[in-house]
């Protein structure tokens, strides 16, 4: 049903002859079953962040096949390790430069969907879609290289590694991407959502995708013996009221119209039942929209951590550790409003206003705003790509039973529709801004 509805749609304004219209369908159906078997290739040969070697290889063999310059190991790491990263080029005259993204990466999950080709690789799967997102790029890219006479201007499609540990995309902008490749003029990227349907997609204006900051906590103590409490300063205990303190922080820090959430993810401390021990571990995640709102986040976790310290009475050369991790860390991805309502128009034309919805901000996060560069120097746009079986979402709302999720080990998306709705409207999008 979704492949005759997809068919059937009418010509985008951009595409300005029926010809050059029956020109992409022609392309994204004749392409259709290698993309499949692509997919279903990479599905079976996850390889997680940092380790992206054979996927990074593959995927810039593709691209090369496609007419494309291009360029691997871009990218290192804060500790200098080089990552896989991949700029591929595609010159056609004079115009605007638009970066297409794609992840590379999977998760350590073990698949548990029993699909025939489900991932080869002990304790490995892409849990998250990113095999969608890059046979949807391979896809475009072909398209694209097809549909020359359509654009002006420069493409430069990204793959990259370690989107997961919310490094990849600070490794590449810190190799001298853009001094070395161009700076782009735009830059988009699309994330399967297991909440739309296959053959839809969805455009949030705005703050889209929450920000992530990683904070750890070390509450320290004086240990001992657990049968003399009172010769120690316990830890476990501080970090108990340690972490039932931090659920005031949203509740009453922060402002009741900006959405945040603090959650204690990890908290390691002793060795023994009859142990007091020096110190307890925690780490934290904290999410929300705002530089303000993470500011105010983050001196109340410090404040409550040393408060919780000063009434155990803990000397202040034991006073609590709290670490911010810069690296694990990630601002908010905003979708530029101007850039969100064009791309609108453009799905809309591609796809037929009833398959182009809008779905709220969340507090999930990715890496890709870090290609904007700080202040939002270049406009970013992050589309919510359907992928999942219209009938079994029906169904799933009528009788409340939630459907498999991102990062989960039975997340199966629906391969055919997803990547065909990916291809078009990727390339749509493309064609409209390099007009």
């Amino acid at each position: 049903m979704l492949r005759a509805a997809i068919s059937v749609l009418v010509c985008p304004l951009f595409l300005t002859t029926r010809a050059s219209c029956a020109d992409l369908s022609s392309i994204v159906d004749s392409e259709m079953p290698s993309l499949l078997a692509t997919y279903k290739t990479l599905h079976q040969h996850p390889e997680v962040s940092q380790h992206e070697e054979h996927t990074s290889a593959f995927v810039a063999a593709e691209l090369r096949k496609a007419g494309y310059d291009v360029t691997e190991r871009v990218g290192k790491y804060t500790d200098g390790t080089p990552a896989w990263g991949v700029v591929a080029i595609l010159h056609h005259g004079t115009g605007h430069t638009l970066l297409i993204r794609t992840e590379l990466d999977a998760l350590p999950v073990e698949e548990r969907t029993d699909l025939p080709y489900a991932s080869l690789e002990h304790g490995v799967m892409h849990a998250c879609g990113h095999d969608i997102h890059m046979t949807s790029l391979l896809g475009t890219a072909r398209a694209l290289a097809a549909l020359q006479s359509q654009w002006r201007g420069t493409l430069m499609l990204i793959g990259q590694p370690a989107e997961e540990m919310v490094g990849g995309a600070r490794a590449m902008v810190g190799d001298r991407l853009y001094e070395r490749f161009g700076k782009p003029d735009y830059v988009i990227a699309l994330h399967d959502d297991p909440r739309l349907a296959a053959g839809t997609v969805g455009v949030t204006p705005g703050p889209v995708l929450s920000s992530a900051t990683t904070v750890e906590v070390t509450i320290r103590g004086l240990g001992g013996h657990g049968a003399h409490p009172d010769a120690t300063k316990d830890p476990v205990v501080m970090a108990a009221q340690f972490v039932l303190a931090l659920q005031t922080i949203v509740s009453r820090q922060t402002p009741p119209q900006s959405p945040a959430v603090v959650t204690v993810g990890s908290i390691h401390g002793g060795t023994r039942p009859n142990i007091i021990p020096d110190e307890v571990k925690l780490q934290i995640t904290t999410r929300c929209f705002s530089d303000e709102v993470r500011a105010t986040i983050l001196l109340a976790i410090k404040r409550t951590a040393d408060g919780v310290a000063l009434i155990a009475g803990v000397p202040a050369n034991r006073s609590p550790i709290v670490n911010v991790l810069d690296d694990e860390s990630v601002p908010a991805t905003y979708n530029d409003p101007a850039l969100a309502a064009r791309l609108r128009a453009v799905f809309v034309q591609t796809l037929g206003a009833q398959n182009v919805l809008d779905p709220p901000a969340e507090m999930v996060s990715e890496d890709v705003g870090l290609f904007g560069l700080e202040g939002r120097q270049i406009a970013v746009f992050m589309m919510r790509l359907g992928a999942v079986d219209a009938d079994k979402l029906r169904e799933s709302e009528r009788t409340g039973t939630p459907l498999p999720s991102l990062h989960s080990s039975l997340f199966a998306p629906l391969p055919e529709p997803t990547i065909r709705t990916g291809v078009r409207t990727t390339t749509a999008a493309a064609l409209n801004l390099l007009q």
